[in-house]
């Protein structure tokens, strides 16, 4: 049976956000101009992990389904909607297989956080766009986010603050390769003896010009990239986050 790579770490994801349940202003007022503009109602998060983004989009009313292939992210994602009496579906699903699963359409489906470059290679991608495809509605949404944007890529910082708390940091420590990247993680507790460190391997890095063409090749359209969560132009030179949206 394959190893839960998730298994390791699943309770210590939520570090990346603060205390689960607090909302970013910014990136909550994306997705909800967002919606409003393309009248989006039902949505499949079909990389949900922890369920930080689940309660992001049910907080704006949406009809709310998510899956993940790790049974240690989705332990956790019980527990953290549990903690806020939020009921979501939760379910397991390989996301390159969303058609197999569902059996109905949604108005969007969103894979955020970097959850695509999970992927071996640009055929598997592929692969995972056409299943997203297949379970949206006619004119429906994509949306997809990562955090490293072509600036990072063409920079390659080695070191780079995650989160900084007063009680708790996180640090990339990140290993580039020709094509893809080892994220080195360490966990610091101030004040305390404790510090935890976890990686996590991208065998391919996808860029803006790589998701245009793969969008493309899947059947998307009208596909547009931001910069930030304030809708602005994606930058090449200076965008610091990578957003994709793309229309059925």
């Amino acid at each position: 049976m394959k190893r839960d790579k998730y298994q390791d770490f699943a309770d210590r994801y939520d570090l990346f956000h603060g205390e689960f349940g607090e909302l970013k202003p910014v990136y909550r007022t994306f997705f909800q101009k967002l919606f409003v503009e393309n009248k989006i109602h039902s949505v499949l998060d079909c990389a949900c992990g922890t369920g930080y983004d689940l309660h992001v989009l049910y907080s704006l009313g949406c009809e709310i389904v998510g899956s993940d292939i790790s049974d240690s992210m989705l332990v956790r994602a019980r527990k953290n909607l549990k903690s806020l009496d939020i009921k979501i579906p939760l379910h397991k699903v390989d996301y390159r297989m969303l058609h197999k699963h569902f059996n109905h359409k949604f108005d969007a489906v969103v894979c955020l956080s970097s959850s695509i470059l999970h992927m071996p290679d640009k055929k598997e991608v592929i692969k995972a766009f056409l299943s997203m495809r297949r379970v949206l509605r006619d004119n429906g949404l994509l949306v997809l986010t990562q955090g490293t944007s072509d600036k990072q890529w063409r920079i390659k910082p080695r070191f780079m603050l995650a989160s900084s708390r007063k009680d708790f940091a996180r640090l990339f420590v990140i290993d580039y390769m020709e094509r893809g990247a080892r994220y080195n993680i360490i966990d610091i507790w101030h004040g305390k003896p404790n510090l935890k460190a976890w990686y996590v391997d991208y065998d391919q890095m996808l860029l803006k010009d790589d998701y245009a063409k793969l969008l493309q090749l899947a059947g998307f359209r009208k596909i547009r990239f931001y910069g930030s969560y304030k809708f602005e132009p994606y930058s090449k030179k200076e965008s610091d986050v990578l957003i994709a949206v793309a229309h059925k």
